[in-house]
C-alpha cells in the first residue's frame, strides 16, 4: 500500500503568505519562502504553492517566488494560479515546479488539460477543483458545483462529472478544494472527497478544513483520500507537520516518517 501524503498549501497574494476562510476575509500571515523551508525541514511530503489572485486578475504567476521556494526545498513542489497554456506550465517547470496545478483556465477550455499532460506528462498535471455545495439539479446531480476565479464565479458544472472528465483528459491527480470547509478548522468535506475518490482511478487530495490531527486521519479513512492538504493548522502553529505524521503513524496510517 502506498504511503498517504501530508501536503502543506502555501496560498500567496502579492508575494505574501495568505489565508482565507471560505475563500473570503483573506489575511496576510507571513513569508512563503521562509515557511516553505520550515515545513520542508519538519518533514512534510509535498508543498503546493497557489498564486490565489493570478486568475482573478488575469495575470501571470510570479516566477520569482517559485524559484525562491524551489531553491529552499527538496521535495515534490506543485504550483498553481494563472496557468493558461503549455508555455506557462513549461516556464514553471523550468523555475523549479515538479507539478502544475490547473483550475480556472481548464474549466474555461478543457483541452488545456490534455495539452499540458501531453507536454509534461499526466503525473505532473494536477487538476485543482474549487467546489461548493449547492442544490441538486438536472445539471448538478451530485449537489456540488465547480466555482472558478478564486471562488467568485459559479459555473453550473457538476463536480463529480468534472473530476471524471479531468481524468479522461489526462490529469494525473485531483485536488478537491472545499470552499465550504476552507479555513474553518472543522474538518474536511468528507462526503465530497469520498464521492470523487471512489469514482476515479487517480489520486485524490482532500483540501479545506483541517483543524486537528483527527481531521487528517478522517480524510484518509472516511474520505478515502490519497493525500491531505493542510494550511491553517500548521500556519498558525497549532500543530507541526511532524506531530501530524506521528499521530497518523500511531493510528495505523502508513506515512513516510523520519522518526
Amino acid at each position: 500500500m502506498l504511503s498517504k501524503r501530508l501536503i502543506v498549501c502555501l496560498d500567496v497574494r502579492d508575494g505574501k503568505l495568505a489565508k482565507s476562510i471560505k475563500f473570503v476575509n483573506t489575511k496576510d500571515i507571513g513569508d512563503p519562502v521562509q515557511k516553505a523551508r520550515q515545513y520542508y525541514e519538519d518533514g512534510v511530503d509535498e508543498l503546493v504553492f497557489y498564486d490565489i489572485t493570478a486568475s482573478q486578475n488575469n495575470r501571470d504567476i510570479m516566477l520569482g517566488f517559485v524559484k525562491a521556494v524551489a531553491s529552499q526545498i527538496f521535495i515534490p513542489f506543485s504550483v498553481g494560479g494563472g496557468i493558461r497554456s503549455v508555455e506557462d506550465a513549461t516556464k514553471l517547470r523550468l523555475a523549479g515546479a515538479d507539478k502544475i496545478n490547473i483550475n480556472t483556465a481548464a474549466v474555461k477550455r478543457k483541452e488545456l488539460i490534455s495539452e499540458i499532460a501531453g507536454a509534461i506528462g499526466s503525473q505532473s498535471t494536477i487538476l485543482s477543483m474549487d467546489v461548493r455545495r449547492t442544490q441538486k439539479t438536472a445539471e448538478i446531480t451530485s449537489g456540488y458545483e465547480i466555482v472558478i476565479n478564486d471562488g467568485t464565479a459559479p459555473t453550473g458544472i457538476d463536480a463529480l462529472k468534472w473530476a471524471k472528465l479531468g481524468e479522461e483528459l489526462g490529469a494525473g491527480e485531483l485536488v478537491i478544494n472545499s470552499i465550504d470547509a476552507d479555513g474553518t478548522k472543522e474538518g474536511y468535506e468528507l462526503i465530497l472527497t469520498r464521492m470523487i475518490a471512489d469514482n476515479v482511478g487517480i489520486p485524490v487530495i482532500a483540501s479545506g478544513g483541517a483543524g486537528k490531527p483527527e481531521h487528517v486521519y478522517e480524510a484518509f479513512t472516511v474520505g478515502h483520500a490519497d493525500g491531505a492538504l493542510v494550511a491553517s493548522i500548521v500556519h498558525y502553529g497549532d500543530f507541526t507537520c511532524r506531530q501530524l505524521k506521528e499521530y497518523l503513524h500511531n493510528r495505523g496510517i502508513k506515512v513516510r516518517t523520519g522518526f
